[in-house]
């Protein structure tokens, strides 16, 4: 009897010492909640990703590659607890579309929210398109071009050849068309260098060296390479930066090694700009911009209120039911549900969970499933006490034959829970995480902490004092 009163005590010690530990981390802010943008304010962003050039086997790990680079520009601007992840999201019966979803905890300026993601550059290698497709574009490229002198004119500032504008949305589109793209990308990069090239540029009686980027592939961007370079002896390769070209240059052998490097018209604050960005990831595809939602810190604030307001009037509430109804062993069920409590709070910092408003819901729902496993085990206390056993063995048949019913209940829920988070969008996700945790942890409490807690108050012979024997039978024979 002591052993089983020590365990009590334990368990006890363990809740008061958890919510002790939540409490003072809470205030001192030494370790606090973490919490999600709906809750803390920030910025929502979700991007379309243009996967039309990449083969379907292909797509999910260029996903993968695009979240990471998206993660480590993000991390250069200091973000606290940036959430970015991928999505597929179906367009009805047409098909559907790879989505990257951007949440950036406490930016509330959305400018700047879209200048951390837009700043990474998307960089691309291309080879010359065949000849006779750039014969003709050379012709329509000429016939935009073709200039009639007489009527060369500059109205408002601007220049107006042949007879009307140049269009020049048209004129980039079939320059880009000289070009045709090649799995090499900013996805096999792995790290960029500034350079100055040997060669300077004859300045005014001077030496002016350039600034030149290097590149080096990791080994299968450089077995691209290699083979790239291979097929275009003597042709030119179009290096791209967000879609520009910047450089050129023609091939006169194959290169191997992994090695590259754009030449462009840089400066060496430019030059340093760009190393720097495509060192912080390269974009592996190109990405749009589709939704944007900003969330105010004092909204967020306000739904933490809300959402903690709900939760301890709910436990109030629950708590006044189950003394009124049950007397003591509803009294013992509060002290475990306190316990559950603290033991839930504690694993949202340890392990540590993102609360959203979602995340507080399924929390808040867990706890009516730990009171429901309480109910069980004492109706079925009941009808042992009913058909005359004594008190102390009620308890232990009570625990054994609620055992069934909650375990089957709580398996086919976390069952839910485990679908839930793994096809589920991070909204989803949120609520499926605490829920799960929650019913494992409701199953642990009100298993063993409120067994063990109830049979501590009898006797080492079985027998209880008559105010206990009548505390209990007051709750358990209504």
């Amino acid at each position: 009897m002591w052993k089983t009163r020590i365990v009590a005590l334990l368990f006890v010690a363990l809740g008061v010492l958890l919510g002790w530990y939540v409490f003072h981390s809470e205030k001192t802010g030494s370790d606090p909640f973490r919490l999600g943008l709906d809750l803390s304010g920030g910025s929502y962003l979700v991007y379309k990703a243009d996967t039309s050039a990449i083969p379907e086997s292909e797509v999910a790990d260029s996903m993968d590659a695009l979240r990471d680079v998206i993660e480590r520009r993000i991390n250069a601007f200091g973000v606290a607890e940036p959430n970015v992840t991928t999505e597929k999201h179906t367009l009805g019966v047409d098909g559907s579309e790879e989505r990257l979803v951007v949440e950036l905890p406490g930016v509330t300026d959305l400018d700047e929210a879209v200048e951390m993601i837009g700043q990474t550059p998307l960089l691309e290698f291309k080879v010359e398109a065949p000849e006779a497709d750039r014969q003709a574009i050379q012709a329509h490229i000429d016939e935009l071009l073709k200039i009639d002198v007489d009527s060369t004119n500059i109205v408002d500032g601007t220049l107006t050849l042949g007879g009307g504008e140049i269009d020049y949305e048209q004129l980039k589109e079939l320059q880009d068309q000289m070009y045709v793209a090649t799995p090499l990308t900013g996805k096999f990069l792995q790290k960029s260098t500034l350079q100055f090239s040997q060669a300077g540029i004859q300045n005014g009686g001077g030496l002016q060296t350039r600034p030149i980027i290097g590149l080096s592939f990791n080994r299968e961007g450089g077995e691209l390479f290699e083979e790239i370079t291979r097929e275009n002896v003597g042709k030119t390769i179009a290096i791209y930066l967000d879609g520009i070209i910047v450089s050129a240059p023609r091939v006169n052998t194959v290169i191997s090694g992994g090695q590259a490097i754009i030449e462009g018209d840089f400066s060496i604050e430019e030059a340093k700009t760009t190393v720097g960005r495509l060192n912080s990831g390269a974009l592996p595809i190109p990405i749009e911009l589709i939704s944007t939602n900003t969330i105010g810190p004092s909204l967020g604030h306000d739904a933490v209120e809300a959402g903690v307001y709900a939760g301890v009037i709910g436990l109030i509430l629950v708590s006044l039911v189950l003394v009124l109804w049950y007397r003591l062993p509803g009294l013992i069920a509060v002290i475990a549900l306190g316990i559950y409590t603290t033991i839930m709070l504690w694993m949202f910092k340890f392990i540590p969970v993102t609360l959203t408003s979602a995340g507080i819901t399924g929390f808040i729902i867990s706890i009516g499933i730990a009171v429901d496993a309480n109910i069980l085990i004492f109706e079925r206390m009941k009808e042992e006490l009913a058909v005359g056993k004594p008190l102390k063995a009620s308890v232990e048949t009570g625990f054994k034959r609620a055992w069934a019913s909650i375990r089957d209940a709580n398996i086919s829920s976390i069952i839910s829970a485990i679908f839930l988070f793994w096809f589920g969008t991070a909204l989803i996700k949120g609520f499926a995480l605490t829920f799960g945790l929650g019913i494992l942890v409701s199953m642990f409490t009100a298993v063993t902490v409120t067994r063990f807690l109830l049979l501590s108050l009898g006797k080492r012979d079985g027998r209880v004092s008559s105010i206990i024997r009548f505390l209990y039978q007051s709750g358990l024979t209504k």
